[in-house]
């Protein structure tokens, strides 16, 4: 049986649609369960995007199971900046909230970005790849 700590919820540049190397590297690490969205925001940033869970709204994304979530985790944390090994304010912050999954809703990892969005322009349809 999954765990919520083998689950990992992604809304951009890690889906499977977006055309990316890390993408590719999680399609073939991890088990793609399905569409899933969660309740927030999404924000245009460089040329990624960053999701915020607060405020009305959808943010589509994909589900995906993680066999070894330790290590795959631990590369992901690297991918998007937020482990120890990066100095404080860090961009991301990974942790688990409740997604609505292929099945209902799970909880899951996200990587929630972590700085002000005053600046910042909103997705409005919540679809980094739409």
């Amino acid at each position: 049986m999954t765990s919520d700590r083998d689950l990992l919820f992604v809304y951009g540049s890690l889906r499977p649609a977006f055309d990316g190397d890390m993408a590719r590297w999680l399609a073939a690490a991890a088990r793609h369960l399905g569409s899933a969205w969660a309740s927030g925001r999404l924000y245009r940033l460089a040329g990624y995007p960053g999701f915020v869970p607060e405020g009305e709204g959808r943010v589509a994304g994909d589900l995906f199971s993680l066999p070894d979530p330790v290590p795959l985790l631990a590369v992901l944390d690297a991918f998007e900046e937020c482990s120890e090994a990066f100095p404080e304010p860090r961009e991301y912050r990974r942790e688990r909230l409740v997604v609505e999954g292929p099945q209902g809703p799970v909880r899951a990892w996200a990587y929630v970005y972590a700085r002000p969005v005053d600046a910042l322009a909103l997705i409005p349809d919540g679809d980094f790849l739409g």
